[in-house]
């Protein structure tokens, strides 16, 4: 891809970790797995879709997901994180900025995540409204290490790069 002296370009990183605990829908990139924890979280704890949010709300330099979604207000209270994406989607394309990519970084001893990356990277390319081929996932453990690499939580580290066109002046 040639940068275009006629765009505007930045980029931001995101990264969110949640403890896994009993009684939760596991979800991650919007993806409902089959497992016995889930993420403990004000909203469904999707820390694949919050590192997304952070990446496209930094390289915007609009703050973090609790600018726009506290968990102290209870309206955002077990919500659904595609549809959080989806909002941030929308103050993206009404500052004119178009995502180009996102790269995504999934951080799990368990459940293995080789089955359901494909559907993430078609789950978060459809909410953002952009090609699925310009979505990466990838899923890494911590080799026994940390909290990660002991079970007891998953985390995600999501880079993006948007552009915008620059205004012309005469």
């Amino acid at each position: 891809m040639s940068f275009e002296a006629n765009y505007e370009y930045r980029t931001g990183i995101g990264t969110d970790i949640h403890r896994l605990v009993p009684n939760r829908q596991l979800v991650l990139g919007g993806v409902e797995i089959a497992y016995p924890l889930g993420l403990l979280a004000h909203s469904d704890g999707d820390v694949v879709l919050h590192a997304v949010i952070d990446a496209i709300m930094g390289a915007m330099a609009m703050g973090d997901i609790g600018t726009l979604f506290p968990d102290s207000d209870p309206q955002w209270k077990d919500a659904d994180s595609s549809d959080l994406l989806f909002v941030v989607s929308r103050h993206a394309a009404d500052r004119q900025w178009e995502i180009v990519n996102l790269d995504v970084i999934v951080h799990a001893e368990e459940p293995r995540l080789q089955p359901h990356k494909q559907q993430m990277k078609r789950t978060i390319a459809s909410v953002l409204g952009m090609d699925f081929n310009s979505v990466n996932v990838k899923a890494k453990t911590s080799e026994g290490l940390g909290d990660i690499g002991a079970g007891q939580a998953i985390s995600a580290t999501v880079i993006t790069l948007l552009r915008r066109r620059l205004k012309r002046t005469l």
